[in-house]
């Protein structure tokens, strides 16, 4: 880049003032953000004033509540009805706690809001007094209880005037801070004019520049094309190699997974025969009764055998299996796989959408075990897609003289834990998993010198792309 400045032979003058209104422009940024961060500081203190000033009038509504239940059950005598006033009583406990919390930097109004609270709870006592009162009069208003009623009235308005006097409180603070934020607006404001004029002035000097130095500039613009090509291409090849590096260290893991679980297979299998040999010495030994003992013998005899088929279905999903592919329509194979799963769709009310390419050549796989890892997919795809609305797209085409089949489904989705244990073995998490569906459908798809990528987004749905040969 010196070179080229350089050559060119930039006067010093171009030099300073181009500096000189990134200096200008860089303070004016400088401050705006500062502006903005003051005004969003405002804005969150004006919310939280807000929902304060909303927080009283709901602790309000409690007393309202309660004076609503309890007349209502001095007039219908339904106990029923009791329940707003008990709800309300409930609910003053955590509404006072939180409103105290959220008003601890303010003294004076933790003071009035111990006493609205002690104004509730007298006021709840005389509803309380009211009500066993009531009761025990046989359903019958007398002097005394409406005196009381009286006093709680006269309660129930102090209680009003202290919350209203902690609005008023709240209010006056939410218009200086509205003042406030209204400055910063206008600041934000000015800062936007004055950098519009530096780079108004700057256009201007540019373009005075453009025109005195249009040769050299149209030089720099054809080596920088030159450059920005270069380093497109240098990007592509980045891209490509960044790629198969991602392949061949999935395809290590998972040899190292293979690896390790022939490992630990050979490692149980010779328990397993030892077991078994003393299954058959304790069945021709043992003393006792035969009928008691030949339940523990096939007790003994059952679980070594679930044990060597977990690890028969372990080797399974860790190596590479046998395919005899041949010519196959892949819309024709999809359809097929799509047939066993019909029952699920159909129980969901899955909307399957079909995107095939028309005239695709045939690809090179095995029909069964291939429609075995299709059907894992969109089993899969079908489970993750709750409630109504739930859309299968499968999707052919080729490119790159590649076969791609895309199964993309809107449903849950997978968080980036679950997308990079997806294909590892015993990795589930249903509940009634194994976790070695995946595992079995990406060694089908290897085992065919395929690929197989997956994308997902939380909430959003999760899409399959499998690339095979043509036949």
């Amino acid at each position: 880049m010196k070179r080229i400045i350089k050559k060119f032979r930039i006067d010093k003058r171009i030099r300073a003032g181009y500096g000189s209104a990134f200096l200008i422009l860089l303070l004016s940024y400088l401050l705006t953000l500062y502006s903005n961060k003051k005004m969003a500081e405002e804005g969150t203190s004006i919310k939280h004033t807000n929902d304060l000033i909303t927080r009283l009038d709901n602790f309000l509504s409690l007393m309202k509540d309660a004076e609503i239940g309890s007349r209502g059950y001095f007039l219908t005598r339904d106990k029923t009805v009791l329940d707003s006033y008990y709800k309300s009583r409930m609910k003053s406990g955590p509404s006072f706690y939180e409103l105290h919390a959220e008003l601890m930097s303010s003294p004076d109004q933790i003071a009035r809001m111990k006493k609205a609270k002690k104004l509730l709870d007298k006021k709840y006592e005389i509803i309380d007094s009211t009500i066993n009162t009531f009761d025990h009069n046989g359903y019958r208003f007398t002097d005394s209880l409406l005196a009381t009623e009286s006093n709680g009235k006269a309660i129930m308005d102090s209680l009003r005037a202290v919350v209203t006097e902690m609005q008023n409180t709240e209010k006056d603070v939410l218009a200086r801070r509205t003042e406030k934020l209204g400055e910063s607006f206008h600041l934000v404001n000015v800062i936007i004019v004055i950098s519009l004029i530096v780079a108004l002035l700057l256009f201007v000097f540019g373009f005075i520049t453009y025109i005195t130095e249009n040769r050299a500039r149209r030089l720099a613009d054809i080596r920088a094309e030159e450059y920005r090509q270069e380093l497109e291409e240098r990007v592509k090849q980045l891209d490509k190699a960044n790629k198969e590096l991602l392949e061949m260290r999935r395809l290590e893991k998972f040899t190292a997974t293979g690896r390790i679980a022939r490992t630990i297979a050979h490692e149980v299998r010779n328990p397993l025969t030892n077991i078994n040999l003393s299954v058959d010495q304790l069945k021709s030994g043992m003393e006792g009764g035969e009928e008691e003992r030949q339940v523990f013998y096939d007790m003994i005899l059952r679980n070594s055998q679930r044990i060597n088929t977990l690890i028969t279905e372990l080797l399974d999903s860790t190596k590479f299996v046998e395919v005899r592919p041949g010519p196959l329509p892949v819309n024709t194979l999809l359809d097929e796989t799509l047939l066993l799963a019909a029952d699920r769709i159909k129980l969901k009310d899955i909307q399957v959408i079909k995107e095939y390419s028309r005239g695709i050549c045939d690809v090179a796989v095995d029909k069964e075990k291939m429609k075995i890892a299709f059907l894992n997919i969109i089993v899969n795809a079908i489970e993750a897609m709750e409630g109504e609305g739930g859309k299968l797209v499968i999707k052919t085409y080729s490119r790159n003289e590649k076969c791609f089949i895309e199964i993309r489904d809107n449903g849950s989705g997978m968080d980036e834990e679950a997308l990079n244990k997806l294909f590892e073995p015993y990795y589930s998490r249903k509940n009634k998993g194994t976790g070695l569906g995946m595992t079995n459908t990406e060694n089908i798809i290897l085992s065919h010198k395929g690929s197989i990528n997956v994308e997902s987004s939380l909430g959003e749905g999760t899409t399959f792309t499998i690339t095979l040969n043509f036949a």
